[in-house]
């Protein structure tokens, strides 16, 4: 699909971006955007309510007709009632990246620097919102596999990257935690995940007064000199 594009894409990982990089009006952008996350193809009508749920469906349209001509040409095809936006997405590639990883079919390194960016971060456009929650969502999960299914072949440096990543993202979740300890007791590192373990503990006790459960404990008893 890219090369039907050239090298036109559209990155909505980490930040709104463009390849070229365009100059673009705020309407155009938040265009861009949306056709990125919800398209390829988009309802022209649903674009542009979504998009300015604000006003009149009539005003919405004109402000959708205003983006469009403002943006650089090549970007946006409209085609009769919809929308085709004609670049490549960054998006579709990582949850194409997220679904092998959810499948258990390996993903290199590429694959999961791609999967430790949010989608849009700083954008609370209602229409965004959701999307923001299923693919952070999503990634997670996908890097907690990318570590333990590394860890089974023996990519030690693979694995921690990922989990370290999935702990990073969200330093509280526990499966996350545990795929990474689990991957570096595999690697044989013990210290490091000792480390990890008493920070995660830490960290656990004071911001919701718990502590890990047994399957990770289980994972650092043997070598921890006492329990956190």
């Amino acid at each position: 699909m890219a090369s039907s594009y050239g090298t036109r894409r559209v990155g909505v990982l980490g930040g709104l971006g463009t390849r070229p990089a365009e100059r673009l009006s705020g309407a155009g952008r938040r265009v861009l955007a949306y056709l990125a996350v919800k398209g390829p193809r988009t309802n022209r009508l649903l674009t542009g309510t979504d998009l300015w749920p604000e006003v009149s469906e009539a005003r919405a349209r004109a402000n959708l007709r205003r983006a469009l001509w403002q943006l650089p040409r090549r970007w946006v095809r409209p085609d009769g009632l919809e929308l085709e936006l004609e670049a490549s997405v960054d998006l579709l590639d990582a949850r194409r990246v997220a679904d092998q990883a959810l499948a258990d079919t390996p993903v290199g390194a590429d694959g999961v620097e791609m999967l430790k960016h949010d989608l849009l971060p700083g954008w609370y456009e209602p229409w965004v919102l959701d999307e923001q929650d299923q693919f952070h969502l999503r990634r997670i999960q996908a890097l907690e596999a990318v570590c333990r299914t590394a860890s089974e072949a023996g990519a030690y440096p693979l694995a921690t990257g990922a989990g370290l990543a999935a702990v990073c993202a969200e330093p509280l979740r526990e499966s996350a935690v545990t795929a990474l300890v689990e991957a570096l007791v595999r690697e044989g590192n013990r210290v490091e995940a000792a480390r990890r373990f008493r920070a995660y503990a830490l960290r656990l006790r004071q911001e919701i007064g718990a502590a890990p459960g047994d399957d990770l404990v289980g994972l650092v008893r043997p070598f921890l000199r006492r329990r956190p």
